[in-house]
């Protein structure tokens, strides 16, 4: 009875060497494994780390007339702060939803002008800081993974200091991914509450709340917004872009890498899409497919604003005065 495996005519490796050689390759493999997993780890660390962003000094007597206030989160843990403008008989309230690395300024001082177009237009409007930002409690940022409980509770409080009956989401970069993934969280007034969290259940409100959404650079997925980041800041990027983002969901207590694309084609509630024609971030044609669909699905009911020689979340700086009219436009459409 042979004692070994033909390797080839004439040589012949015994088991035993064959059993170790198996060894080293799988010890080789596991300790890639484990290294792959520790980078993977510590980059999404560090992602979920990033620095607060302080709010600019504006002068008060550009600011209209608002009131400061503070709520919690969702998740009853986290001290959230904004500003509320209130609005001469007004519609609606719109809710802005900023995104990572910005603040409830994000386009600093010439946010104001936003606002006073809102206020104009009889809408009320609200400008919060999400948790690791601007005078907002937390130390973890979790690209839309966490920050749609702030979404949630922004609405929860603006539905108590309000006279309005419903809220126009306004997310700005990942914002769009918060503000998204909070409307997908709430069941519509015609569905049934299943797969449904008993928190989610006892909200007085419903998805139906939401009466519009203004989206400025919206992504595909939900991870978008951070692949590109793990792709060019970290080792092995070309493969963690993919590892990192699932460990921030993990890290934020979400499993699904959420289809934005699809929540904005299947809404019924009107939708503003904004970007720009040089976006290299979560890429404009990318945005185009967005924008196509939901032409063809409900076309009475979308405004796009594309934007030349803008990048990612750059419409507004390239042509600021174009933007505000686009928007002006949708809420004269859809709002009177």
């Amino acid at each position: 009875m042979s004692q070994g495996l033909t390797k080839r005519p004439g040589a012949r490796i015994p088991v035993q060497k064959l059993v170790v050689r198996l060894a080293q390759v799988l010890s080789v493999i596991a300790v890639a494994l484990i290294a792959f997993i520790m980078i993977t780890a510590a980059s999404a660390n560090t992602l979920m780390k990033a620095e607060k962003t302080e709010i600019a000094n504006i002068p008060s007597n550009i600011l209209p007339p608002y009131s400061p206030t503070s709520f919690k989160s969702f998740d009853k843990q986290t001290n959230l702060s904004g500003w509320f403008f209130k609005a001469q008989d007004p519609k609606s309230t719109v809710i802005l939803v900023h995104g990572t690395g910005s603040n409830r300024m994000p386009f600093r001082v010439e946010t104001v002008d936003l606002v006073r177009d809102f206020l104009g237009q009889g809408f009320n409007v609200f400008l919060f800081d999400q948790r690791n930002s601007g005078e907002s409690e937390g130390i973890t940022t979790g690209y839309g993974y966490m920050e749609w409980k702030d979404v949630i509770g922004a609405i929860d409080h603006v539905r108590k200091i309000s006279v309005t009956t419903n809220v126009i989401l306004y997310g700005i970069g990942s914002g769009c991914s918060s503000a998204l993934i909070a409307m997908n969280k709430l069941p519509q007034s015609d569905e049934p509450y299943q797969n449904v969290s008993e928190s989610i259940k006892n909200l007085p409100f419903d998805g139906s709340y939401i009466a519009g959404l203004i989206l400025d650079s919206p992504a595909k997925m939900s991870d978008d917004y951070i692949r590109p980041i793990a792709k060019t800041e970290f080792a092995l990027g070309f493969i963690t872009q993919f590892s990192i983002p699932y460990a921030i969901r993990i890290s934020a207590g979400e499993g699904d890498n959420l289809n934005l694309a699809s929540e904005i084609a299947r809404t019924s509630v009107p939708v503003c899409i904004l970007y720009g024609d040089r976006d290299v971030f979560v890429k404009t044609s990318l945005i185009d497919q967005i924008v196509s669909e939901r032409e063809r699905l409900h076309p009475s009911t979308t405004t796009i604003g594309k934007f030349t020689g803008a990048g990612y979340v750059e419409a507004y700086s390239i042509a600021s005065e174009r933007y505000r009219e686009v928007i002006t436009d949708f809420l004269t459409t859809h709002y009177q």
